[in-house]
């Protein structure tokens, strides 16, 4: 078990910022210059590295009309598997190109593989961390192999019950990979706030002893911003340069200045996490005058006693504190004390 992961040059986990992951997928929409220019965009909004998903139409499923094949519900309703995947692959060719310029730029670069040949291939390209998909929780013998690289690992766990997910993480750590990080996630695409549950990132993180984030399907930046303040160390968005660029993933993914307004919320909410600290701002320090405090309210001669009349509880805090208010009461003026006054020990017998 681990509270942090090394991703290329940056420790991700405990007392860590979240590291916010521009999830590229079929937002190319078959361009390569498109790809180039969401990476760059990425750069821009903040995020800290960029994913691709290696597979083809053929390594994933069969290039069939029978109805097993045919999607039935959800976005992608009435598509056959075969031809959404060749909608949505980002060519291997591409891929060497796009690390180069993610690396030009400094931005990381990563891939969810889906199978073994898609693992040998981002091996050959020197990719140092990878991607586990939902779908692929249950694929035992891929993650046995990917494991084996030796390599960080971010595993995301929709659609898994919880014994699936202790099945997955011990069939990784078992081949003596430690270098795991789990991505609390919906499989719905888009996701709805009902579904996302985020009380499981501090389930996962204290039931699997791992660095835990959020892979997010859903619309806007709130399911985000909220996941970090529950503790979340990753941050997984699907990003298109404009959701008008049709593709697969277009309806549920972030244009730039959403990205990039998301990015700034997510440090703002570390900032505003910090610490456990009860120590007094200098800031804190400046209101503590409007503090209510006991105040003469009306002229008191010297000798006079001090009642519920002359005196009260107000606004700023000059006076007394309002716990002395008992001891106060009854005693005498040992001078004149005028109204509009802040009372003081030294004032009363």
């Amino acid at each position: 078990m681990s509270e942090t992961i090394r991703l290329d040059d940056k420790l991700v986990g405990k007392d860590q910022p979240a590291y916010i992951i521009a999830e590229m997928s079929a937002n190319h929409a078959g361009s390569k210059e498109r790809a180039l220019e969401i990476i760059r965009a990425a750069k821009d909004a903040g995020a800290d590295c960029v994913k691709v998903q290696t597979y083809t139409p053929e390594t994933m499923t069969l290039d069939s009309d029978k109805k097993w094949f045919k999607i039935d519900k959800g976005t992608w309703e009435g598509e056959n598997l075969y031809s959404l995947y060749q909608k949505a692959y980002t060519p291997w060719e591409w891929q060497e190109d796009l690390k180069k310029e993610a690396e030009k730029i400094g931005i990381d670069f990563f891939s969810t593989p889906y199978e073994n040949t898609a693992v040998d291939f981002l091996e050959d390209l020197g990719v140092e961390f990878y991607k586990v998909a939902s779908f692929s929780i249950t694929n035992l013998p891929f993650l046995k192999y990917l494991a084996q690289k030796d390599k960080p690992i971010i595993m995301s766990t929709g659609m898994a019950t919880l014994a699936e997910i202790d099945e997955a993480v011990r069939t990784i750590r078992e081949v003596g990979n430690e270098q795991l990080a789990l991505l609390n996630c919906s499989s719905a695409y888009p996701s709805i706030a009902d579904d996302m549950n985020l009380k499981n990132i501090k389930n996962l993180e204290e039931t699997f002893g791992v660095p835990v984030g959020l892979s997010d399907h859903s619309l806007g930046s709130v399911a985000a911003v909220t996941s970090v303040a529950m503790g979340a160390k990753i941050i997984e968005k699907h990003f298109c340069m404009s959701r008008e660029i049709e593709n697969p993933d277009s309806s549920f993914s972030m244009e730039p200045d959403e990205f990039k307004k998301m990015v700034n919320d997510i440090r703002a909410a570390e900032r505003a996490i910090g610490k456990i600290d009860y120590s007094i701002s200098e800031k804190e320090k400046n209101s503590r005058i409007f503090r209510r405090s006991i105040f003469a309210v009306e002229d008191i001669k010297a000798g006079e006693e001090i009642t519920e009349e002359n005196i009260k509880i107000i606004r700023p805090g000059f006076g007394l504190k309002p716990k002395h208010w008992d001891n106060v009461l009854k005693t005498k003026a040992i001078k004149d004390i005028e109204k509009g006054t802040p009372l003081s020990w030294s004032m009363i017998k």
